[in-house]
């Protein structure tokens, strides 16, 4: 086992010690009661659209939204010169099967087609056990009803931990990889890559990242997300 992983490996048995379905229940109220949560910003003809969709890595568990990785990530965008809006559509607890069912409702709920869709689920899955298999068949629902509606896909994927065993993480690790070259999505493989372990960049689970952690995220997807807007233009 790596050192760098056993913060990880820890907070991941205490997670799962825990149980997991209080979280899924909070986030299907969410999807009920609070539509403001994924309703569109204002933007302008030229303002590109991306949704950040996926669990509490997105939704900005335990920072200030400001800080949160869509916000952030507007941030650094606009900086690069790019006229575009982020929109937050995370709820922490989802799983993949949570993400598939509340799906319509956020595409339903936005004012135009985004430019970008990212996707950031499975992590819960792994933290509950749940087989690969279904959060392979539920991803990949989600991607094919994005691909109906023709809208470009960035995956940010996870990894198992070590403690989930080999033949978890034989099955669980290949889904992004897989997906991506499926629905020609982009791809980032592993959201925590370079943050996970260390504990100045996450919060005291050892799991989610803090502002700093987030902003170090952030400098590695931005690249990725703004060549996925503008595929024609080299950014560095």
């Amino acid at each position: 086992m790596a050192l760098k992983f056993f913060p990880y490996v820890v907070a991941l048995a205490m997670l799962q010690a825990l149980g997991g379905c209080s979280d899924e229940n909070r986030s299907a109220n969410v999807m009920t009661a609070t539509p403001e949560a994924v309703t569109t910003p204002a933007t302008t003809a030229n303002t590109k659209l991306v949704v950040a969709f996926g669990d509490s890595l997105y939704a900005g568990y335990g920072v200030l939204p400001k800080e949160s990785f869509p916000s952030e990530l507007q941030r650094t965008l606009v900086a690069r010169g790019i006229s575009v809006t982020v929109q937050n559509a995370g709820v922490s607890g989802d799983t993949s099967s949570a993400g598939l069912r509340r799906l319509a409702f956020t595409l339903d709920g936005l004012t135009r087609k985004p430019d970008l869709f990212m996707v950031n689920l499975g992590g819960n899955d792994m933290l509950r056990g749940i087989d690969p298999k279904e959060t392979r068949i539920n991803l990949t629902a989600i991607c094919t009803e994005l691909r109906r509606r023709g809208i470009p896909i960035m995956l940010t994927g996870m990894i198992a931990a070590p403690n989930m065993g080999r033949e978890y993480a034989n099955s669980f690790n290949p889904i992004y990889a897989d997906l991506a070259k499926n629905f020609e999505a982009k791809l980032y493989p592993f959201f925590l890559d370079g943050v996970v372990g260390n504990p100045q960049l996450v919060l005291p689970d050892h799991v989610h990242p803090n502002a700093r952690g987030i902003d170090i995220i952030v400098a590695k997807v931005a690249p990725l997300v703004a060549n996925a807007l503008a595929p024609a233009a080299k950014v560095d």
